[in-house]
């Protein structure tokens, strides 16, 4: 499944600013919807590396006209993107069913609460320190065994709190506190992670390591994105996060087309 970005933020790494108003937002999620979007992923706080923070009210006002407008236009299935539990559970209120937190569920002591109150689905994800200084020097001994072993403890811990495994989805992290070579590796080894016995999700969109895969930081990385995402698909991974859904889902067509399966 392609869950399509929504970048409702002036300052995301690869579209700030592109959908300053909700009109512009609303249109551009609609129109991923038309291109093959089975879930939207609105978010109101760039986590791009040394991003600044953003408070709890502006955030808010970023996305819930947003989610409110969505909710009322299409019946694809709308996720928060966001780390913050007032965020989480005003967006679910107006509409929104999964909380996609980079932090794992670990930022906000209340999160888990939210989502035991609300019901909503919840993707938690690895990240190695903060937006602000996951890049400084990501370090590991083995990147997927200590990943795969932080994912399975968020499942556990998430499960002992009385969330349901089935609303339960998991994130590598790429891009977040790695280095070039881990998300390589990552990307790699990405089935390992179907040990969990959760959805996974992969959002490599666009991000810096592709642009170095290709020798060029400034090249449009859609390409890359949509060639990657086919990697992805042949690894069984369940839901891929991309700000391109029409490449991607031409991409796996095309894949699909020539007798591979893919999970949608």
């Amino acid at each position: 499944m392609l869950m399509g970005i929504v970048n409702a933020t002036p300052d995301s790494f690869s579209d700030g600013g592109r959908l300053a108003t909700p009109d512009q937002a609303v249109e551009h999620a609609l129109q991923l919807v038309a291109e093959g979007a089975g879930i939207l992923d609105i978010g109101g706080e760039s986590t791009r590396p040394y991003s600044d923070p953003v408070g709890r009210q502006e955030e808010l006002d970023r996305v819930l006209p947003v989610v409110e407008r969505l909710a009322r236009a299409t019946r694809v299935p709308l996720s928060i993107d966001t780390s913050k539990a007032a965020v989480a559970r005003a967006a679910i209120e107006a509409g929104a069913e999964i909380i996609n937190d980079v932090t794992g569920l670990e930022g906000d002591p209340e999160m888990v609460d939210v989502a035991l109150e609300t019901g909503a689905g919840l993707c938690a994800m690895h990240m190695q320190g903060t937006p602000q200084t996951m890049q400084d020097d990501p370090s590991y001994t083995d990147v997927v065994s200590e990943i795969l072993a932080y994912l399975v403890a968020r499942r556990d811990a998430l499960l002992e709190r009385g969330i349901e495994a089935e609303r339960i989805c998991l994130d590598p992290g790429i891009g977040f506190g790695k280095t070039h070579a881990h998300n390589l590796q990552l990307v790699r080894q990405v089935a390992t992670f179907q040990q969990t016995g959760c959805p996974i999700l992969v959002g490599h969109s666009r991000k810096g390591f592709l642009g170095k895969i290709l020798g060029d930081k400034t090249t449009d990385r859609d390409l890359a994105t949509a060639t990657m995402a086919v990697s992805l698909a042949e690894q069984q991974v369940q839901v891929i996060r991309v700000h391109n859904v029409k490449a991607c889902r031409q991409a796996l067509d095309v894949w699909r087309a020539i007798g591979a399966t893919i999970e949608d």
